[in-house]
Order: C-alpha cells, then structure tokens, then sequence
C-alpha cells in the first residue's frame, strides 16, 4: 500500500503493535500521515503512520512498563545491580581474574570458590543471604586464607573486617 491509500478511511481497525487505528488524523510537516490510535490499554494518541509501519512505536508505553516488570531474574531480583550481585561478581573477579589490581591476594593464593557458588548467582544468594545493609560486604570468616564457601563467608562491616585479616 502506498503512504496515499493508508490514509483510506477503510485503514480504520487496522493494527500495528498494540495500537488500533481509530480516525485519520492528517498529515505531519514532512506530508507522513498521522493516525488517532488507541492502545489496547484504552490510552489514545495521534502517532505517524511510519512510526507505526517502522514498529517504532508500538503502544502507548504501557509495553515497556509492562516489558522492565518482566525482567526480575530466576533469583527474585529485578536487577542485577544489587549489591549482593555486585559481590558475587567481585568474588569471582578476586579470584580468577589475574588482570585484577588484588589477584594476587586472592586468586594469586590459592583462594578459590567453591563450585556451588561459581556460576550460580541464585546459590551464592541461598547461602549466605541479603546484606543487612549497604554497610556491610563479603567477608571470609572463619578462615582468612580458606575458599570462598558456606560456612567461610560472612556479611561484615569495615570493623569487623579489621578484625579479620592477615
């Protein structure tokens, strides 16, 4: 169909997305037509044909929400910018990471993680839990020189952490 025969007062119902066209709305300054829309969520707006035709817009914004609502991980959590993450991460980077500033205090020693953490993020979470809060971070406890493992890793705060070293 060409951009003319879209403007066709018959185009009405069609759908694109999650939009349905309800009533010619004219033309933009660059002559693309524009089309009164209504969302399956009721919302309405006038959005350009080629926007529509393109899937440049598909709703009104009610699929994105819809889409970011979506993503909470097998671990529960809706980010994985969280800080029990963000320590995972860092465990594995301490230790096999031999680019690491610090690998040699950590990977560099021996210090592995056990294989239960290793490549499950959702395991590591199980064991040893949420931080209590943003002041506290991983810490091997009982044994400073032991693995990264349940029952040797514990949520500390910078004082205690003196306590633990070397």
């Amino acid at each position: 169909m060409t951009e003319k025969n879209m403007t066709n007062k018959n185009l009405i119902g069609l759908k694109f997305g999650r939009w349905t066209l309800i009533e010619f709305a004219g033309y933009a300054k660059n002559y693309v037509a524009k089309w009164k829309c209504r969302c399956d969520c009721g919302n309405e707006a006038v959005v350009q044909l080629s926007n529509l035709k393109s899937g440049n817009s598909k709703s009104c914004g009610c699929l994105s929400k819809e889409m970011a609502g979506a993503r909470v991980y097998k671990h529960g959590y809706a980010s994985k910018n969280t800080k029990e993450y963000a320590a995972w991460l860092s465990m594995k980077t301490r230790c096999y990471n031999p680019n690491y500033q610090h690998f040699k205090d950590y990977g560099g020693r021996g210090i592995k993680i056990c294989e239960r953490w290793l490549n499950s993020f959702e395991n590591f979470l199980a064991d040893i839990g949420k931080a209590p809060d943003e002041l506290h971070s991983l810490d091997r406890y009982i044994n400073n020189d032991g693995n990264y493992e349940p029952g040797n890793v514990r949520w500390a705060t910078s004082s205690e952490q003196i306590q633990n070293r070397r």
